[in-house]
């Protein structure tokens, strides 16, 4: 199994370690999960997200090609932007999402593409732009293993940073990089992040992690594991690969259906000819009780305790910290997908009354 450079620091914290996507990785610190949604949503949280897959995609035709490969378009990028995406197939669902990078001549990466991917999907990620890089003038390359990275998270993150590197961090705007030094290290900062907070996802040198790492939670970023890092991205409405989005998952049947740009790309003609009959949508539970993935979402019933017709079913859930309400992610019938409509989760054997709502749930 695969560890981080930070793997003794995460120890040395308390951290409780867990097997994930190969890798060996903190779910949660000794001040659990709870406190650690909440440091990000009231102040700054740091996490190690080493273990995230960096493909490079270099030469003339880098361009052409990603517009080609992912469904967002990369022309809409100057150097030094960032976006949001998606990998196609050919089924009309997808490989993986994926933050696009045009990166700049200033950053210790080269004036071309970084393509940020799930950990999971790093393999097939990395193979599927290979065989299509094939018709283009492009070179793909996993340079996974030549980065460290790191996300501080919350509303406090732009002023704790600025305490620790001369860079103009509280300047950079959303969704824009920025190549500086943070403790004489080179990294490259961008303003980007999982958690539905102001925040900084800082690239970096495998070695130069740890220092960093020191240096950002003797600064007050407290450390999260994955645990919170899940919570939080569903808390604000965001998919999980695996989760909400699967080789099946046609994008424009969600709320990121914006991503899918009118341009030709890799899978276009499966993702336009088929008719969503599903919608992703989030439930808010109105009783107590936590929706997991595979619950089943029903229709209502006629009786208290009856249980209605399937509908639809949960992919992610949880008891937001936040609100301290039963949240959950569904995919349902389309009829039913109406924000205000009220649905029933199955909870051991139990239909317990949820409405439909658009998040963010906070």
């Amino acid at each position: 199994m695969k560890r981080t450079s930070l793997f003794d620091q995460h120890l040395a914290a308390g951290a409780r370690m867990v097997a994930f996507a190969g890798w060996e990785m903190p779910i949660q610190y000794a001040s659990g999960i709870h406190q650690e949604h909440l440091a990000v949503r009231e102040s700054a949280g740091l996490f190690d997200v080493s273990h995230m897959g960096e493909i490079e995609v270099t030469g003339p035709g880098a361009l052409s090609f990603l517009r080609f490969a992912t469904l967002n378009d990369p022309a809409l990028l100057g150097p030094g932007r960032g976006q949001y995406s998606m990998l196609p197939n050919d089924r009309g669902g997808l490989i993986d999402d994926l933050y696009v990078y045009h990166t700049t001549p200033e950053d210790f990466l080269p004036d071309d593409y970084l393509v940020v991917c799930n950990a999971s999907n790093r393999e097939a990620v990395a193979s599927h732009l290979t065989r299509l890089a094939r018709d283009f003038d492009a070179d793909v390359r996993d340079v996974s293993d030549d980065f460290g990275l790191l996300a501080l998270q919350g509303p406090g993150a732009a002023l704790l940073l600025g305490r620790v590197t001369d860079a103009d961090v509280g300047g950079l705007k959303k969704n824009r990089t920025l190549a500086g030094t943070l403790l004489g290290c080179e990294v490259t900062f961008a303003r980007t992040g999982y958690t539905g907070e102001d925040g900084f996802e800082i690239f970096c040198h495998p070695e130069d992690a740890p220092a960093l790492w020191r240096t950002l939670t003797a600064a007050g970023a407290v450390p999260c594991g994955l645990g919170a890092r899940d919570t939080l991205r569903l808390e604000a409405g965001f998919p999980l690969f695996g989760h909400e989005l699967t080789p099946e998952t046609n994008p424009r049947c969600t709320d990121f259906a914006w991503v899918v740009k009118d341009k030709p790309f890799y899978g276009r003609e499966a993702i336009w000819s088929r008719t969503c009959t599903r919608q992703l949508v989030g439930l808010r539970l109105l009783q107590r009780g936590v929706a997991r993935q595979g619950y089943r979402v029903l229709a209502p019933a006629a009786g208290e305790d009856e249980l209605g017709d399937k509908i639809g079913e949960v992919t992610s859930g949880t008891i937001s910290p936040l609100t301290r309400d039963g949240i959950a992610m569904a995919w349902i019938r389309k009829a039913y997908s109406e924000p205000g409509t009220e649905v029933a989760v199955e909870v051991r054997a139990q239909p317990l009354s949820a409405v439909v709502v658009k998040p963010p749930f906070y």
